[in-house]
C-alpha cells in the first residue's frame, strides 16, 4: 500500500500561528473575537490537507482551483508534495487574499488573482487558461482540484451566447434578490461552460481529486463554488423557475437555450466522473466546535445551533435575539452564562431607494446584528459578534460587528436609527459610526457565516 506522500525533510511547512489564550469573559468583546479568530483557525487547509492527498501519479500532477482561500490552499499543497514529484497548475483567488508565500517554500502553481463577487475579465481569462491546461491529459495524469466558497465568481466562462458584462448583471441580479445560495449556483452553473462538472469532464481521462473547503450549508460539493468538478443534479427547468421567481431576465438566446436543455450540466452517473474523489478539508461545523471548545475551555458552557442557518440575515438575527432574551430574562432553554453559536450563509434582499439616494454598505453579518440590536431592546449582558469567516462582509472591507447592551443607547445619542439603517442595507455605516466593526482583513479561509452571542 502507498503511504500518503510527506514534505521531504527539512521542507517548509506553511504552519499558521495559532490563536493566544483566550481573554477572560469579563472583557465580552475580546472574548467574542477570540472565539472568531479559533474557528477561522480551525478551517485553515494546513490543518486539514495531509489526510486527504493521494499519492503522486505515474504521469504529471496538474493544480486547478478557484475559491477565497486558494492562496492558502496553493502553499499548504506546495509544502505537502513531495520534492521531486511534478507539480503545476493555476488556482485563481479573490483580489488581495494571496498570503504571503512562507519563506524558503518554492513557487510551482502559479496563482492569479481576480474580481468577487462579481465577475471580471481577469476571473474570465483565468477560467479560459484552466480549461486550455486540460488539454493533453492522460490516465497517467493527475488533476488536484483546490476548491473553496467564491469560486463561482472567480471563475467565470459565459455559456455561448451570453457575454461577460451580460453574466455581469445577473450575478449582480441575484446577489441582491435574497435567493439562496443553492438557487443562485443553481443558475450559475447553466450559464456556465465550466462549473457544474464541466471542468472535470474537460480533465479525462485524467483521474481528479477535488480538495474542498465548505462555505455551504448542507456541505454539497455540488454547491460549493457551484461545483465545477462535481457532477450537478439540478436541470435547466430548475434555473429558468429561480430567474423567473426573482424576476432576473437573460437574453432571448440563453433563455431559449435552456427552454430547450441546450445547456444542461453533466449528471451523476456520467462516466467522465467515473474515478474521481471529493474530500471536504474543512467545514462549518468544525469550526464552530473548535469555538465552542475555546469557549468551555474558558469555563463557559456553549452551544452550537446550527452549522446550516439560512433565511433573511435580519430576521435570523431577530430570532437570534429572541433567544438570547428568553435565556437572560428566564434561563431557558439554557442557563447562563453561556456562549450560543450558529453558522450557515443567510441572505441579504437589496431594498430599493428613491432615485438619487445613496445606497447602503454592509454584508450578511452586519444586518444580522442590525436586526439582533432591533431586537434586543438593549437586553443587559449579552453581547454578540458576527462575522464572515473569509474576513469580508460582503464587498466591504470589514469581517462584520460587535453588539453590545449599549448598542441601541450609543446609536440614540449618536442620531442613528437603527430601522433608517436597515431600510437601507446600512450595517456599515451604524456600525462604522460606533466603533463596532469587526476588522480582520482577508483570512485566507472560508467556511462563510460565524455568530456567537455571549449571554453573562
Amino acid at each position: 500500500m502507498t503511504a500518503h506522500p510527506s514534505p521531504a525533510a527539512g521542507a517548509p511547512r506553511a504552519l499558521p500561528v495559532a490563536p493566544s489564550p483566550a481573554p477572560s469573559p469579563n472583557d465580552p468583546a475580546a472574548f467574542l473575537r477570540h472565539l472568531y479568530d479559533v474557528a477561522v483557525h480551525a478551517a485553515l487547509p494546513v490543518h486539514g490537507l495531509a489526510a486527504h492527498l493521494p499519492p503522486p501519479p505515474r504521469g504529471r500532477t496538474l493544480v486547478l482551483g478557484a475559491g477565497k482561500a486558494g492562496g492558502s490552499m496553493v502553499h499548504a499543497l506546495e509544502a505537502l508534495w513531495p520534492a521531486g514529484a511534478p507539480l503545476s497548475g493555476l488556482v485563481v483567488t479573490r483580489y488581495g487574499h494571496v498570503p504571503e508565500r512562507p519563506p524558503g517554500l518554492p513557487q510551482r502553481v502559479e496563482i492569479v488573482e481576480a474580481a468577487h463577487p462579481v465577475p471580471d475579465a481577469a476571473g474570465l481569462a483565468a477560467a479560459e487558461r484552466m480549461l486550455a491546461l486540460t488539454q493533453g491529459l492522460t490516465a497517467d495524469d493527475l488533476v488536484l482540484c483546490l476548491i473553496s466558497g467564491g469560486g463561482s465568481a472567480l471563475l467565470t466562462l459565459p455559456a455561448e451566447g451570453l457575454t461577460l458584462s451580460e453574466k455581469q448583471r445577473i450575478h449582480r441580479a441575484l446577489l441582491e434578490s435574497g435567493a439562496g445560495i443553492a438557487e443562485m449556483n443553481c443558475v450559475r452553473k447553466h450559464l456556465s461552460r465550466i462549473k457544474g462538472g464541466r471542468l472535470a469532464a474537460a480533465c479525462a481521462p485524467a483521474r481528479v481529486v477535488t480538495l474542498a473547503i465548505s462555505d455551504v450549508p448542507g456541505d454539497d460539493p455540488a454547491v460549493i463554488a457551484s461545483g465545477p468538478t462535481v457532477p450537478d443534479g439540478t436541470t435547466c427547468a430548475e434555473a429558468l423557475d429561480i430567474l423567473a421567481r426573482y424576476r432576473i431576465e437573460v437574453p432571448a438566446p440563453v433563455h431559449a437555450a435552456l427552454q430547450a436543455g441546450a445547456l444542461e450540466t453533466p449528471k451523476p452517473g456520467d462516466a467522465a466522473f467515473a474515478g474521481h474523489a471529493v474530500h471536504l478539508i474543512a467545514a462549518p461545523q468544525q469550526s464552530l466546535e473548535a469555538a465552542a471548545a475555546a469557549a468551555r475551555a474558558a469555563g463557559m458552557a456553549a452551544y452550537i445551533l446550527s452549522d446550516a442557518m439560512e433565511g433573511e440575515s435580519r430576521e435570523v438575527g431577530r430570532v437570534h435575539a429572541a433567544l438570547a432574551r428568553a435565556v437572560s430574562q428566564r434561563g431557558q432553554p439554557f442557563a447562563r452564562p453561556c456562549v450560543i453559536l450558529s453558522g450557515g450563509e443567510t441572505t441579504v434582499t437589496v431594498r430599493p431607494q428613491p432615485e438619487g439616494a445613496p445606497r447602503g454598505r454592509g454584508g450578511r453579518a452586519g444586518e444580522f446584528c442590525l436586526g439582533l440590536a432591533q431586537a434586543l431592546q438593549g437586553q443587559p449582558g449579552v453581547w454578540a459578534l458576527a462575522a464572515d469567516t473569509d474576513g469580508i462582509d460582503g464587498v466591504e472591507d470589514n469581517a462584520g460587528a460587535i453588539v453590545t447592551p449599549d448598542t441601541l443607547e450609543r446609536a440614540r445619542r449618536a442620531d442613528l436609527a437603527v430601522a433608517r439603517h436597515l431600510d437601507r442595507n446600512d450595517a456599515y455605516g451604524f456600525f462604522s459610526a460606533l466603533g463596532d466593526l469587526v476588522m480582520t482583513g482577508p483570512t485566507h479561509t472560508n467556511v462563510n457565516d460565524f455568530r456567537v452571542l455571549y449571554i453573562s
